[in-house]
């Protein structure tokens, strides 16, 4: 099995860089790593923690999705719901309700779910963000499946179950594993001259 270290980056579109750069970097207080791309194709990464970042694409034409309240089921293709940041505590969260609020941004009371608590906001582009706090439950140490009825999958237990899927029986020789570069690997080796 693979080892991970965090989420790399989720990435989302924009299509106004400089709005979202105000509420990401200025608003929420994530840093800005790296800007690529040109006017109508830009790629942004914001940090989130030491391991995880956030990523817009600005398209030209691309547009704001419509706002829809979190986990709100809908019909037909469908591929995102909202992304959860961590913070540390409870009082990170009214910190962040207080900020959201004066910047007139919308932000939901905090809701405990039992395994955390959690504030509700949309950025600029009506993507649904979730802010999370611990709670008293630590379901990475003590995982739960609380569904009445969960799928057999589910009913296995936490862990990776093997013999699911076919083992790998030919790897990729090392004289074989080639990687191609990028379009920000010349910026970057450039120091970012284009």
């Amino acid at each position: 099995m693979p080892r991970y270290t965090g989420i790399n980056h989720l990435v989302f579109a924009t299509p106004d860089m400089e709005e979202t750069i105000r509420f990401w970097r200025d608003l929420l207080g994530l840093r800005l790593l790296l800007g690529m791309g040109r006017p109508g194709l830009r790629h942004y990464f914001f940090e989130v923690s030491e391991t995880d970042m956030i990523a817009f694409f600005e398209w030209s034409e691309v547009e704001k999705i419509p706002e829809r309240d979190h986990g709100v089921p809908v019909r037909g293709p469908f591929g995102f719901d909202h992304v959860s940041l961590d913070t540390p505590s409870v009082d990170d969260l009214w910190e962040l309700y207080d900020t959201l609020d004066a910047a007139g941004f919308w932000a939901s009371e905090i809701i405990d779910h039992g395994f955390i608590h959690s504030l509700y906001a949309f950025d600029p582009n009506n993507i649904p963000i979730e802010f999370s706090a611990p709670s008293e439950v630590d379901i990475r140490t003590d995982p739960q499946v609380l569904d009445r009825d969960p799928p057999p999958a589910a009913k296995e237990g936490p862990d990776p179950v093997p013999g699911v899927w076919p083992r790998v029986e030919t790897p990729t020789p090392m004289q074989e594993r080639w990687t191609f570069p990028g379009e920000a690997l010349s910026q970057l080796t450039r120091g970012g001259d284009s």
